[in-house]
């Protein structure tokens, strides 16, 4: 479970780029966060995660204050940043072993997960292959197959299918419904609202910094419109804002 207790973002004195923002992600469900560019997604993102300091208010995964215990709390999570580009002069499969080396994966256990994982994704031919070969999707596919290496609890996940092929992004898709169905959480950031429409059990929608919305597509359309696309309520409601 990852809590947001009135968290906030300056990057430009005066100018907040979160505000006072307060979000609960649940064991068991898949939460969608959606917003326009610069709503402000990957900042929360990365202040859950612990890259960016909130100027004010607690993040806790899993009761670990972000903060205050910050090895113990990045131990209950897998992150997917946004840009694949990293490490680029190892190896596929030093890349997965150093990932493996940081969270304490077993030998036994990070060969038959790099295996399967790898496979699953139709990338366990490239694994000697040097990251900076690979093309954009090919290191999505890599990132997605790191964090899911030591098992975290809560997988926090920003635009993760960009650049996936159909294959990968279904993969995916039913991997994130069955972690959560294991009673787990998954957060993830999307601009491909059809996505968010149909695998979210719940989504919240972000602009200029405040959350305008929480709730499930059925409490959305409710509110606002009951035969709407996710799309066409998404747009009126970030326009109105």
């Amino acid at each position: 479970m990852i809590k947001i207790n009135n968290v906030s973002k300056s990057y430009v004195k005066g100018k907040k780029s979160v505000d006072d923002l307060s979000l609960e992600i649940r064991d068991g469900e898949i939460f969608g966060f959606l917003g326009p560019n610069g709503a402000g997604k990957t900042t929360t993102i990365k202040m859950i995660t612990g890259i960016l300091n909130s100027d004010g208010g607690d993040i806790t995964i899993d009761g670990k204050n972000i903060k205050t215990e910050a090895i113990e709390a990045k131990k209950q999570f897998g992150y997917v940043p946004d840009s694949p580009d990293m490490f680029l002069k190892l190896k596929g499969i030093e890349y997965l072993n150093f990932i493996a080396d940081v969270y304490n994966v077993s030998e036994e256990d990070r060969k038959s997960r790099i295996e399967y994982l790898a496979k699953e994704f139709e990338i366990y031919d490239n694994l000697q292959e040097t990251l900076q070969s690979y093309s954009h999707g090919m290191r999505q596919k890599m990132l997605v197959i790191s964090v899911l290496l030591h098992n975290p609890k809560n997988w926090i996940l920003d635009e993760p299918m960009t650049g996936l092929d159909p294959r990968a992004s279904f993969k995916l898709k039913e991997l994130m419904r069955k972690h959560a169905n294991e009673g787990n959480s998954v957060f993830f950031s999307t601009h491909v609202l059809e996505v968010a429409e149909k695998i979210c059990d719940r989504v919240g929608i972000i602009n200029k910094g405040k959350l305008i919305f929480v709730g499930t597509m059925k409490e959305l359309r409710e509110k606002f419109a009951d035969d709407a696309s996710l799309e066409q309520l998404f747009l009126e409601i970030t326009e109105d804002e």
